[in-house]
């Protein structure tokens, strides 16, 4: 049995004999004897509402308890199993009062001290009364301590038995102590049996890709034999955690399919045209497409013409020519008489879609509709029935493209960019915007933060993929050095002669405003510095708090060579294009990802002349500060950062903290377990092709409430 530390809230986990209703996976912990309303409440902190839960709920490491440990041979700083009689037992007062027992085994002699404990506790450690204790050896004043240990009395001359597995320690919650949780799941595991814990994938799917059973993983895991390898399983490659991480990443990969499935199986209108307005667009561009946009978009065209959605993933580096692209494609919705709407996560880069595209289009006597969640009521008003009467064929916006009250007259093409800073939810929601009787819209999902494939075949497994790999020609990339802000007074200097020489520079700072509990320059701040040192310069400042027509206009201001130097924060990071800005100043770039600080870059290097970009940081740099600037000066290539980026940073910061619609995973970790996922797809085929039923419980196991996002 687990050492306690003298429990009062100790589950019986065994069902009243003769119980009619057995104990299931799907069992409710409330039914469990012995977990009352308040237990409930802290296991459902931890996401523990049913038997599956607990069962599922994996210790993140190990205890020996195994074996006990003389005395005489313990190590300081090592965690041991003591057994021994106690020979001393006083209160002290010392810097904190404390229950001091001195417990012998007759090898030598260890202290317990006690800075919490009750009377009763006081009364029941009295001298001759033997322990058995665990925990962490430390050296106190002049004798071995062990603090607040856990620890059981033994009564009677006979020997208790020792653990005969390795002792698990889970993730818990206040008020929910380790041996409480440890009864309970262990109790669970000895009523369930091996058979109850329902094993979803066929024994033929297991023997090909050499992997544990559910039942012989879940049993290893919470009861591992002593000479477990704690370093494997501390990495997480141990076979069987690699079993429950394969069935975790398959029932991801399985919903996304099934959204995938059920999305193709809905109606689109046909979008195919003649191609008069890209044609006539296409002549009036002052540049040629490239080979690699060419090619994307007769995939995206041959999307559209077919009648079921299209769903489509469209990657490009910085500066690659996205928003052409997309361009074609809202004149193929519009031509085949139908609206288009563009999703942008931020006001800034939405309000840049909306120049370039009202300028784009204006020739072709297209209404291209402003949509943000901020502006005055009158105006919002009319922008909305222009909208749902269909007389604008074209809406840009932020995510108040799908609130409530917007309605369009018949949209047949989302375009939504930054990918990354949407979840799945927020892509569906405006995909339900443009429900029309049986039809949804077709769907253009762009990026320009790269993501490797092993992340992309995970995380957007229900889109296809398209991939502009190739730059418009004359792009020079941009040189980049990392300079200690010690050298402040040097870049300033740069600034000052790339700005005489006609050029003009952007310096990103990571903050608005002042914060003391940070080293990190605020924008105003830094604008009021330079512009009293460059007093020549004519200095402007952007950032998010500002309002849209100050924004518009400063960004008008920069673009027309009115502005010199731009002070920003990293609201700049996509969708601005000024090709005579040839110098970015990035503060504290120690601060931000790769990917970030990539963004960043890419609004330099547009135009003809050299650029450079120069990473002011602040030191000493941590090892995955140094790792990232290394990086971004070694390369240019978005796709090899973004490789980078995954094994620095880890994909859930690479995806974007945002993703509310993108599954957390429990067990998988999709940089460790990269090499799961090409077996992932090829056993997903086969699978739900050949046991439906099983796929759909392994789905509900996994994701629960979130698979709702399979519901079309």
């Amino acid at each position: 049995m687990p050492l306690s530390i003298l429990a009062t809230e100790k589950p019986s986990l065994t069902q009243e004999q003769g119980d009619p209703n057995p104990l299931t996976l799907s069992t409710p912990v409330t039914a469990l004897k012995g977990v009352g309303p308040n237990l409930a409440r802290r296991l459902a902190r931890l996401g523990l509402s049913k038997v599956q839960d607990l069962l599922f709920h994996l210790p993140q490491r190990y205890q020996d308890r195994t074996q006990l440990v003389p005395i005489g041979a313990l190590q300081i700083g090592r965690e041991a199993l003591i057994e021994g009689e106690i020979q001393l037992s006083e209160i002290r007062q010392g810097r904190r009062r404390s229950l001091v027992c001195a417990v012998s085994d007759g090898t030598g002699e260890i202290f317990l001290r006690f800075f919490h404990f009750s009377t009763w506790q006081q009364n029941s450690l009295t001298p001759a009364i033997r322990l058995r204790c665990f925990g962490e050896v430390r050296q106190g004043a002049g004798r071995l301590e062990m603090v607040h240990p856990e620890y059981r009395r033994l009564l009677g001359e006979e020997a208790e038995a020792i653990e005969v597995h390795l002792t698990p320690i889970y993730p818990t919650t206040e008020g929910l102590r380790q041996p409480l949780l440890r009864d309970l799941i262990q109790g669970v595991l000895k009523d369930l049996g091996e058979e109850g814990i329902i094993d979803h994938l066929p024994p033929t799917f297991l023997e090909g890709i050499g992997l544990p059973t559910l039942s012989q993983a879940i049993v290893y895991l919470h009861q591992p034999p002593p000479d477990a390898p704690l370093d494997v399983l501390a990495e997480g490659k141990h076979p069987v955690q690699q079993r429950l991480a394969f069935e975790e990443l398959l029932a991801h990969h399985l919903s996304l399919r099934q959204l995938r499935l059920r999305a193709t199986q809905l109606q689109a209108p046909s979008l195919a045209s003649e191609g008069q307005l890209q044609k006539r667009f296409l002549a009036a561009l002052s540049f040629p497409l490239t080979a690699a946009q060419e090619r994307v978009v007769q995939e995206i065209l041959e999307d559209m013409a077919r009648d079921s959605p299209m769903q489509r993933l469209l990657q490009g580096d910085v500066g690659s020519g996205k928003t052409v692209v997309a361009a074609l494609a809202i004149l193929q919705a519009v031509e085949a008489g139908h609206q288009a709407a563009l999703m942008a996560p931020t006001e800034l880069l939405a309000e840049q879609h909306l120049r370039v595209l009202q300028r784009w289009f204006s020739p072709f006597e297209i209404n291209v509709e402003w949509l943000a969640a901020k502006g005055a009521a009158k105006g919002r008003r009319e922008s909305l029935n222009r909208l749902k009467s269909g007389e604008a064929q074209v809406a840009v916006g932020t995510h108040a493209l799908f609130q409530e009250g917007v309605n369009f007259h018949h949209l047949g093409l989302v375009v939504v960019d930054e990918q990354h800073r949407f979840g799945v939810e927020q892509r569906l929601a405006l995909r339900e915007k443009g429900r029309h009787g049986a039809y949804c819209p077709h769907q253009l999902i762009m990026t320009a933060t790269p993501i490797p494939r092993t992340l992309a075949m995970t995380a957007y497994a229900d889109l296809d993929t398209s991939v502009i790999d190739q730059l418009p020609p004359g792009r020079i990339p941009v040189a980049t050095a990392a300079v200690s802000h010690r050298r402040r007074t040097e870049v300033v200097v740069k600034v000052r002669r790339a700005c005489q020489a006609g050029r003009q520079a952007y310096w990103v700072c990571t903050l608005i405003e002042e914060s003391d509990s940070l080293q990190a320059q605020a924008a105003e701040k830094t604008a009021a510095e330079l512009a009293e040192v460059l007093p020549e310069l004519r200095i402007g400042l952007i950032h998010g708090r500002m309002k849209p027509p100050d924004k518009e206009s400063t960004m008008a201001a920069f673009k027309s060579g009115a502005i010199h130097l731009l002070v920003a924060t990293t609201v700049i990071e996509v969708g601005v294009d000024v090709p005579n800005a040839s110098l970015m100043i990035i503060e504290n770039a120690e601060r931000l990802g790769l990917s970030q600080l990539h963004q960043l870059r890419g609004r330099v290097g547009r135009g003809a002349a050299d650029s450079y970009c120069v990473l002011l940081y602040h030191g000493p740099l941590s090892e995955l500060s140094r790792a990232r600037l290394a990086c971004l000066r070694a390369t240019n290539d978005g796709f090899e950062i973004a490789r980078r980026d995954l094994e620095l940073r880890g994909p859930g910061e690479v995806l974007g903290t945002r993703q509310t619609g993108l599954p957390q995973y429990r067990v998988a970790d999709l940089l460790r377990d990269q090499d799961l996922l090409a077996r992932v797809g090829r056993v997903a085929d086969r699978f739900q092709r050949q046991y439906p039923a099983q796929a759909e419980a392994l789905i509900r196991r996994w994701l629960g409430e979130e698979s709702h996002y399979g519901e079309v």
